[in-house]
């Protein structure tokens, strides 16, 4: 197996954090897949060979062609156990995803929600129209066309409801602990506040301790299993969800940066200015310009 140079890899996570979405070919860039170990993005792999995938606290053996939907919140891997392994993967963030007025939530989607099904069986005739969506995405990637963003979305959109229709693989272990359903839960209840149409209406629960209370759970054990289960800290979760809708609501409306800070549940203006430039590294001002 041929290695890449870490600049390479850099290099390709740079541009994915800069675009919100990348797809590829596995074949063409085995390895750059198999050494990605970010987890900012959403993630849907089509591929054929014999592979061991661990979701959460559960596995996955497959000897022949799967796709996988792997969700940011969830930690997982994938052992790669055939020599040959074909097929293609596309990542995109939250961000590209909500750029469009149509987009549904991804948390709440069978395919990509915590407890779902993330691994589906897929036979010759499915794979053969599911490689044709993924050359398209392949092409709109590389054409200038002015649109392909909303296009891009389509094809994913298209994969999605494809992929609902068709059974969850029988290997799959869906046992589902008590730590992975407040988890779940949590998340939903996160996601359920957004997107936010009016600074009239701003933010009813913003600290862990309002989440934990809406929970009727302990502030520590909700940070707790949410550690547990995603990696990331309830706090995290919570501002990283803020930062992306203040950077919709800053993008898309004339609000002024005293309304956005009263609809994200900040008391001050500055208090939401010191939170945005903390967390992506430019004033909300500069973010408009």
């Amino acid at each position: 197996m041929r290695e890449i140079p870490k600049r390479s890899i850099s290099e390709f996570n740079s541009k994915l954090k800069l675009k919100g979405f990348n797809v590829f070919q596995i074949e063409a860039d085995g390895n750059a897949t198999k050494v990605y170990s970010r987890k900012d993005f959403y993630k849907i792999c089509l591929t054929t060979g014999k592979s061991k995938i661990h979701y959460s606290d559960r596995s996955f053996e497959a000897e022949g062609t799967i796709l996988f939907f792997g969700n940011p919140h969830v930690p997982y891997s994938w052992e790669t156990l055939s020599t040959e392994y074909v097929g293609y993967t596309c990542l995109f963030s939250e961000e590209f995803w909500n750029a469009s007025p149509r987009a549904e939530s991804l948390q709440n989607s069978p395919l990509f929600k915590l407890g779902g099904t993330p691994i589906l069986e897929i036979s010759a005739e499915q794979r053969d129209f599911l490689n044709s969506l993924f050359e398209r995405m392949i092409n709109e990637q590389q054409s200038d066309y002015q649109f392909k963003d909303d296009l891009i979305r389509d094809y994913i959109n298209l994969i999605l409801h494809e992929s609902l229709k068709l059974e969850p693989s029988k290997n799959y272990d869906q046992k589902k602990s008590a730590a992975e359903r407040l988890t779940s839960v949590f998340l939903e209840l996160l996601e359920r506040q957004f997107p936010i149409e009016s600074p009239e209406q701003p933010l009813s629960l913003r600290t862990p301790a309002e989440f934990a209370n809406s929970l009727a759970v302990h502030t520590n054990y909700l940070n707790r299993v949410v550690k547990q289960v995603t990696g990331k800290t309830t706090s995290q979760h919570i501002s990283e969800r803020i930062t992306t809708e203040a950077k919709a609501i800053l993008t898309n409306t004339s609000w002024n940066t005293a309304d956005v800070a009263y609809a994200l549940g900040f008391e001050y203006p500055t208090y939401f200015n010191n939170f945005f430039k903390k967390q992506t590294g430019n004033s909300p001002t500069m973010l408009r310009k």
